[in-house]
């Protein structure tokens, strides 16, 4: 799997993908990918995840937002050297696609919000790299 890496403001995100299968569902086949994503703080501050958005891309010429409240049902407190670790997943109607997006923080030393990009990582159905 390869690794796609992004620091903002001294918070590290690290993607790596991995295709799961296809699928078929009565709308037509899916290809089912898993993410695993290690956030790690490098900053002075205590931070806390908010919020996550997630721009998701698929070869089919489709485009799909979502916003929500943390990550899978947890809003981690991250102190200076922790790191936080999680496994997601998404499905596609093609076999190539990608993902990007950001992560809300919010600074617990100063009260300050800001955003932390997460790396466009691909999402490949291993059979189109032949």
């Amino acid at each position: 799997m390869k690794s796609y890496v992004q620091i903002t403001k001294g918070i590290e995100v690290s993607v790596e993908s991995k295709y799961q299968g296809r699928f078929v569902s009565k709308e037509g086949p899916l290809y089912v990918y898993n993410y695993y994503i290690t956030i790690t703080n490098h900053s002075d501050d205590t931070v806390r995840l908010i919020n996550r958005h997630w721009d998701i891309f698929d070869s089919m010429n489709v485009f799909t937002q979502v916003n929500g409240e943390g990550v899978i049902g947890q809003q981690p407190v991250l102190i200076p050297g922790a790191s936080h670790s999680y496994k997601s997943g998404c499905h596609l109607r093609s076999d190539f696609g990608s993902m990007s997006g950001f992560y809300g923080m919010e600074s617990l030393t100063t009260g300050s919000r800001f955003e932390v990009d997460i790396p466009k990582f691909l999402l490949v159905c291993p059979t189109i790299l032949n």
